[in-house]
């Protein structure tokens, strides 16, 4: 007797197909991460990996490796919490002073505003910060003319244990970048020229450019 022909598959059970999924949904949490880390990890690979000939960045570039963002104590204005690692995501461009805010200060903070402004549509990539070293109370007028730099009060001590500085100077000489996922980046020199800070930082803009 010749039996029908019969289409026998073996039998997937439940938890072979958990398994897969478990799997498929690791690949997939992978791609994410490997496409939100893809624009930083091309900025690095820019700066110090690939090197052409007559390359020369302006700021001097910081291994974040051995500067890792410690908790500054900071907080805004009105005395809330508030921290570097809240801007993760943006480039932050960083000065340090105290509240009286002399004429450097004012000088750094024109210059950031106008950084900012000279990248054009890349500018809303970019975030300013203040960060105050004592408990000076600030000038209204001041506070209202650059409105859009946040303002941070923070524990000096802990500040000048995190931010190299040249030979001879002091943390309030330079300004800073920070990247988007809140590493220390690049420290430009005291009275620096903002022309050659501006290339830099469109650099480091297009390279971790998303598309």
């Amino acid at each position: 007797m010749t039996l029908p022909d019969t289409d026998v598959r073996p039998a997937t059970t439940t938890g072979d197909t958990a398994d897969r999924r478990r799997r498929l949904g690791r690949w997939k949490m992978l791609l994410v991460v490997a496409v939100c880390a893809a624009p930083i990890i091309a900025s690095y690979l820019t700066y110090y990996v690939i090197k052409p000939q007559g390359r020369n960045n302006y700021g001097e570039l910081i291994d974040p490796r051995d500067h890792p963002m410690p908790d500054l104590g900071s907080r805004a204005l009105d005395g809330a919490p508030a921290s570097l690692a809240d801007y993760r995501g943006k480039w932050i461009m960083v000065q340090v002073d105290g509240g009286e805010c002399s004429q450097p200060c004012r000088d750094k903070l024109f210059m950031m505003r106008q950084l900012r402004l000279m990248q054009g549509k890349d500018m809303e990539r970019i975030e300013r910060v203040w960060l105050i070293t004592d408990g000076a109370p600030l000038d209204t007028v001041l506070m209202r003319e650059y409105d859009g730099t946040d303002m941070l009060r923070v524990d000096a001590a802990r500040l000048r244990a995190w931010l190299p500085v040249e030979a001879g100077s002091a943390m309030e000489a330079h300004l800073f970048l920070v990247d988007p996922r809140g590493h220390l980046m690049m420290r430009f020199p005291a009275q620096p020229d903002p022309g050659k800070i501006k290339k830099d930082m469109t650099k480091l803009l297009r390279a971790s450019a998303i598309g």
